[in-house]
């Protein structure tokens, strides 16, 4: 008997469809609770209209994660003889399995995040913890046993984990799994660094909630051409025949959809640079994590499942409020700084001649100055090197990315960095790092040449 299929309308993909089995998980307190998680933290604060949630998001992101899993396992006529031997084939039990658990896997990808997901985590969680590490331990809780042990077929836990976390995650935690080639696919179809539905759809919501016009790229074109294909060769510009090449498997792309591939990863790029490292929003988010520390008992959000569920952006806001209100309250400058909109403001930005740590050691220089509880720094991520997947070329080959575009290999690998100080004290502040500024780099300088002498 074929399952009743629900309907939600979503503003991004018009309609996200599920069945019986995966109302079970929407309905779940843990995934309930995303309801009341913002996907961008206190962006909304900087762009009015991030005020979605976590919810919606892993909505899009299983109805991706499905689309995409049609999309590669069927056998076009040219899928390589490993691919075709890897792949379930449409219409068997394995083929449906998979299909229901990858589904499930993105329902709960994100039931981990803390409050205002990851502006808290790093300094909030215990050494070793992370949403993920939580994310696992919900779906191996008793309140989602419950869940998977009224579907039949029953999902194992540990597949739907794995797939939510994928293989470098689940190795950093050492929960000592393995992965199968076809398992490790799957879960690059959820969490994967280039084509993965989380990244896709947290790209274009987030666009289409800022107002921004960044983030969005012809998804629709890109997952109809993904295909499981060879990882690319180690040297630039050579080629394979997918037939003779044994490599290890991994997503890639037709030709035909390498230049939404692009536009996927410059949109990356954009909204890092325009919306999720904004420097505003950036010392919103210490002025939340100080918040926390003071507000939290001992300065951390458990980790017990019971306890990470009871907290949300809810009544962590009810609290900034509240502390905003009472001078006495744990955390009430931060509170007050939040609620008032009296944020720091940036003093300094990374110039292009500075090297290494020189923002940083500018700002070390000014909170010895002007008070450490005056100041802050704050930075975008470091980027990595560029993205190396397969892409099949007309003639069949399996070639490598970077040898078949010009854009990939020549993404910009700027990183904004700031110095904050507290807006009473800019505008000194200011004069004071434009006349003492060579000195604070001289002397790191010659800081870091003394430790090449000491240890070379």
């Amino acid at each position: 008997m074929a399952q009743r299929t629900h309907e939600v309308r979503d503003p991004l993909h018009v309609f996200v469809r599920y069945d019986e089995d995966e109302k079970r998980v929407i309905e779940s307190e843990p995934f309930q609770r995303l309801r009341y998680v913002h996907q961008l933290a206190l962006s909304f604060l900087v762009y009015p209209g991030a005020t979605h949630r976590r919810f919606e998001h892993s909505l899009g992101v299983t109805e991706l994660a499905g689309r995409i899993y049609d999309v590669v396992t069927r056998d076009d006529g040219k899928m390589s003889s490993t691919a075709r031997a890897l792949t379930p084939k449409p219409g068997d039990r394995e083929h449906a399995y998979w299909r229901a658990t990858l589904r499930m896997a993105a329902l709960c990808h994100d039931m981990g995040h803390l409050p205002f997901s990851h502006a808290a985590e790093e300094r909030l969680l215990p050494n070793g913890w992370d949403h993920e590490r939580i994310t696992w331990q919900i779906v191996h809780h008793p309140l989602m046993g419950a869940v998977w042990s009224s579907m039949r077929p029953k999902p194992e836990p540990d597949d739907v984990g794995k797939l939510a976390l994928g293989p470098r995650k689940v190795e950093k935690l050492k929960l000592g799994l393995s992965f199968e080639p076809w398992e490790a696919i799957l879960a690059e179809i959820i969490v994967g660094d280039v084509f993965g539905a989380d990244r896709i759809d947290y790209l274009l919501r987030d666009s289409l909630h800022t107002g921004v016009a960044y983030g969005r790229f012809d998804h629709h074109r890109l997952i109809d051409t993904l295909r499981i294909l060879p990882r690319p060769p180690q040297e630039r510009g050579e080629s394979a025949n997918e037939e003779d090449n044994e490599g290890e498997l991994t997503l890639g792309c037709e030709r035909g959809g390498l230049e939404s591939a692009e536009a996927l990863l410059l949109a990356r790029y954009f909204m890092f640079a325009q919306v999720y490292y904004h420097p505003t929003r950036l010392i919103y988010d210490k002025h939340l994590v100080d918040f926390l520390t003071a507000w939290l008992p001992e300065g951390r959000f458990s980790t017990e499942i019971d306890g990470h569920l009871q907290h949300s952006d809810n009544d962590v806001m009810t609290a900034i409020i509240a502390s905003a209100a009472d001078a006495d309250a744990p955390g009430h400058d931060p509170a007050r700084r939040i609620v008032r909109r009296e944020h720091f403001r940036v003093v300094y930005q990374r110039r292009p001649e500075d090297t290494g740590g020189a923002t940083k050691g500018i700002a070390r220089a000014a909170a010895k100055e002007f008070g450490e509880e005056l100041v802050r720094y704050g930075a975008s991520p470091r980027r990595g090197e560029p993205p190396d997947f397969p892409v099949r070329d007309r003639d069949g080959r399996s070639v490598s990315s970077l040898s078949s575009s010009d854009v990939l290999g020549k993404l910009p690998a700027s990183r904004d960095e700031y110095v904050f100080v507290d807006e009473p004290e800019r505008k000194k502040a200011k004069q004071w790092i434009e006349k003492e500024r060579e000195g604070i780099l001289e002397a790191l300088t010659a800081t870091e040449d003394e430790q090449e002498e000491v240890n070379p």
